[in-house]
């Protein structure tokens, strides 16, 4: 009996397919491990308003609004906007100090020494780290700043709020009649 005719370059080629695909996935399971993920984040806000509109800075890599401190709603708004970036920023810069700790204690040591590339990885995230902290209190001295305005200027604002009121309706007495 004959046997069956094959062709064998289509069977070559289908064979190894799934052992390119599995030898793929072990190598990218493999990659993830060694070295920790890098996701990357842009967003992008274009402002395309007049200037002098909004109360923005006519470039758009603003993030703060103009220091324009006209009234306690400005100087609200100037702390509280700052308060935020700062915050987002402190965030985002202690990721960096933890990503950047982590890709560069995967560099050997040149001089082969244990723990070396740790050491020097710490060394240079340390730096970042205390930028990072900075941020932070700036935050806080942002919030500070607005919680200090209050204080020091309570009398100037209560007396405009005083003017600013509504004056109050004439309540009907619906008991008098």
């Amino acid at each position: 009996m004959a046997s069956p005719t094959r062709d064998s370059a289509t069977d070559k080629g289908n064979k190894f397919t799934n052992v390119g695909a599995a030898a793929g996935g072990f190598i990218g399971g493999l990659g993830s491990s060694i070295a920790p993920p890098i996701n990357i984040t842009i967003n992008r806000t274009q402002n395309n308003t007049a200037q002098g509109g909004g109360g923005r800075r006519p470039h758009a890599e603003a993030l703060l609004p103009a220091p324009d401190f006209s009234s306690p709603a400005m100087v609200r708004q100037y702390c509280n906007t700052l308060r935020a970036a700062a915050v987002a920023l402190s965030i985002e810069v202690a990721m960096g100090a933890e990503i950047m700790k982590g890709v560069l204690a995967a560099v050997p040591d040149p001089e082969g020494r244990a723990f070396g590339s740790r050491i020097r990885a710490q060394k240079v995230a340390r730096k970042m780290q205390r930028a990072a902290d900075a941020l932070r209190d700036a935050a806080k001295n942002a919030a500070a700043c607005h919680a200090t305005f209050q204080q020091e200027y309570e009398e100037e604002i209560n007396r405009v709020r005083h003017r600013a009121r509504r004056p109050q309706q004439p309540v009907m007495n619906w008991a008098q009649q």
